[in-house]
C-alpha cells in the first residue's frame, strides 16, 4: 500500500463488480483457493430481502485476470438475511471449504467444487417456537473449533462447532448485543445498544471489563474491530454517527482517536489484515475510506490516506487476510472488490 500524506482516490479501474439480482449485505472471503481453481478464490455473499425466502451466492475471483465467475451451482436458500458469512479461518488446503452464516440461528455449511451441503444448524434456544436472531458471530482463529455469537436477547453464546455444542452462554450486556470479536483464543469482546464495549476472558466468566462506553447514554455501538495485527486496539461505531472510534484496551473509557471525515453514518469498518496501522471505513456517504493512523494525533484530527466513492450507501466492507490487496464492499445489489 502507498503511503501517501495526501489523500489519494482508489481509481475504478482498480475494481471488479459482481451485480446481484437482489440487495446484497452480508459477504465473506475465503482464505483457502478452490481445489480445481488452484489461483480464484471464493466469495460469498448474501442477500437482504426482507422476508423468510433469501440466497446466498458463491463466485470465484481470479486476481490475474481480475474477474468474477458465479458459480448457480453453488447457490442455496438461506432462511431470513443473512447478518453474517465467514469462511473457517484456517488456510489450510482441504478438499472442502466451510461457511458459516447467522441468522435465525449459527448454521455451518460445507461448500466443494460443484455442490454445497448443510452441515448443522445451531440453536440453543430452550424453547421450539421462539429464537432470538442473531445479530452476528466471528470465528475464532486461534481454536477454529470455537464460535462466538451474539443475540438480540443480550446474551454471547460461545460454541465447539465440532462437538456441535454451547461451551458457555454469557449475558453479556443490559440491552441487544450487536457484534462480537475475537482477540485472542478465550477472549473475546462484544458491544451493544447499551453503548459499551466489553471485555470477556472465558476463564473468568463471572467477570467483564468495560472499554468504552458511549458518550451520549444509550447510544448503541453496531459494530467492533479488532487489531489482530495488535491487539491493544480496537474500533467500534456509534448508531447514526459520522465517527469511528479508536480504542486502545490499555486505556480505557477515552479513544485514542476518532476518525471523523465520513459525511454520513458509517456502517462498517475492518483493519488492514497484514498492517497494524491501517483502517477502513464505509459509509452512508458512499466512500471507503482507508486510515494510517499516526503515532500522535494531531490537533485538526486525522485525514484518510485515499478514498473511494462507489455509486450508492455501502452497507458492508470486508479486508479479507486471504486478499489483503482487495478490500470489497457491499451496496445496494452490488458487490465491488477495490485495489488498495
Amino acid at each position: 500500500m502507498e503511503n501517501t500524506t495526501q489523500e489519494s482516490h482508489l481509481r475504478s479501474e482498480n475494481s471488479v463488480t459482481y451485480e446481484s439480482p437482489y440487495p446484497l449485505y452480508s459477504m465473506a472471503l475465503s482464505s483457502s483457493s478452490s481445489q480445481s481453481r488452484t489461483r480464484n478464490h471464493r466469495i460469498a455473499v448474501g442477500s437482504f430481502i426482507e422476508e423468510y425466502a433469501n440466497r446466498v451466492d458463491l463466485l470465484s475471483f481470479d486476481a490475474e485476470t481480475l474477474t468474477l465467475t458465479a458459480h448457480p451451482e453453488l447457490s442455496f436458500d438461506h432462511p431470513y438475511p443473512p447478518t453474517k458469512l465467514m469462511f473457517h479461518p484456517s488456510s489450510v488446503q482441504k478438499s472442502f471449504d466451510v461457511l458459516a452464516s447467522s441468522g435465525d440461528y449459527l448454521r455451518l455449511w460445507e461448500v466443494r467444487d460443484t455442490s454445497i451441503e448443510p452441515i448443522s444448524v445451531l440453536n440453543n434456544s430452550k424453547t421450539s417456537e421462539f429464537c432470538a436472531p442473531l445479530t452476528s458471530f466471528d470465528w475464532n482463529d486461534v481454536e477454529p473449533k470455537r464460535i462466538g455469537t451474539s443475540s438480540i436477547d443480550t446474551t454471547c453464546t460461545v460454541w465447539d462447532i465440532e462437538k456441535g455444542v454451547v461451551e458457555t452462554q454469557l449475558i453479556a450486556h443490559d440491552k441487544e448485543v450487536y457484534d462480537l470479536a475475537w482477540g485472542e483464543a478465550r477472549v473475546f469482546a462484544s458491544v451493544s445498544a447499551d453503548g459499551s464495549v466489553r471485555i470477556f476472558d472465558l476463564r473468568d466468566k463471572e467477570h467483564s471489563t468495560i472499554i468504552y462506553e458511549s458518550p451520549q447514554p444509550d447510544t448503541p455501538l453496531l459494530r467492533l474491530a479488532w487489531n489482530k495485527q495488535d491487539l491493544r486496539y480496537m474500533a467500534t461505531i456509534l448508531m447514526d454517527s459520522n465517527k469511528v472510534v479508536i480504542l486502545d484496551i490499555r486505556s480505557p473509557t477515552t479513544p485514542v482517536a476518532e476518525l471523523e471525515r465520513h459525511r454520513a453514518s458509517v456502517n462498517a469498518i475492518a483493519w488492514a489484515p497484514q498492517s497494524y496501522r491501517h483502517i477502513c471505513s464505509a459509509g452512508d456517504d458512499t466512500q471507503a475510506l482507508i486510515w494510517e493512523l499516526p503515532t500522535v494525533a494531531g490537533p485538526s484530527g486525522i485525514d484518510p490516506m485515499s478514498m473511494y466513492s462507489a455509486g450508492a450507501e455501502i452497507n458492508q466492507l470486508q479486508w479479507s487476510a486471504a486478499q489483503p490487496d482487495w478490500i470489497s464492499i457491499a451496496f445496494a445489489n452490488k458487490m465491488q472488490l477495490l485495489k488498495v
